[in-house]
């Protein structure tokens, strides 16, 4: 973790007023509130409309769940966000990754498919210059639809994005969620 404790520590619930447990309600439906929302529920009209954005990314989006970790563990890894890491290495190991996978999208990528291969560069890419160039951009044009292509940039833009804030509020690490590996 960059920080060794929170800058902004995360509401417990018996701290929210009724529009923070309207809002919180499906994460404690869900059994677990993850730090991440704890810590954002300190501005309820800031989460609530970043939720429809991530809500997207992480559900919506018109690329497979396999292809989208790897661009968000790529990007964790790029962007040095541990939490982000630790969340999504539980969900890429459902999405059928495999730990010798992650482990190389939080590398160098040696080992992995061509398809993988590729994203991890596309967010290298988008992460250091800002955006794709002709030969990322048109080996991804063959292999996805624009909307795809599409998801596939607002994916790394939406962790890039959260990780800054989970960054600098220093929000931690759920309990039993792996840490990068050194």
């Amino acid at each position: 973790m960059r920080l060794s404790k929170p800058r902004i520590a995360p509401l417990s619930e018996s701290d929210w007023d009724q529009a923070q447990r309207d809002l919180m309600q499906p994460f404690v439906a869900g059994g677990r509130v993850f730090n991440v929302f704890g810590t954002l529920i300190h501005h309820p009209d800031l989460l609530r409309r970043w939720l429809v954005f991530a809500n997207h990314v992480l559900g919506k989006s018109t690329i497979k769940v396999r292809e989208r970790e790897v661009l968000i563990l790529r990007t964790a890894k790029l962007v040095n966000s541990e939490y982000e890491w630790g969340q999504h290495v539980v969900i890429a190991r459902e999405a059928g990754l495999e730990d010798r996978e992650i482990r190389a999208i939080g590398s160098n990528g040696d080992g992995l498919g061509e398809l993988e291969k590729l994203l991890c560069d596309a967010a290298d890419e988008l992460i250091s210059d800002k955006m794709l160039s002709a030969d990322i951009w048109g080996t991804l044009n063959e292999l996805f639809d624009t909307r795809q292509v599409m998801d596939i940039v607002f994916t790394v833009g939406q962790y890039t994005m959260l990780a800054m804030a989970l960054n600098t509020f220093g929000v931690q690490l759920n309990e039993g969620l792996p840490r990068f590996e050194r």
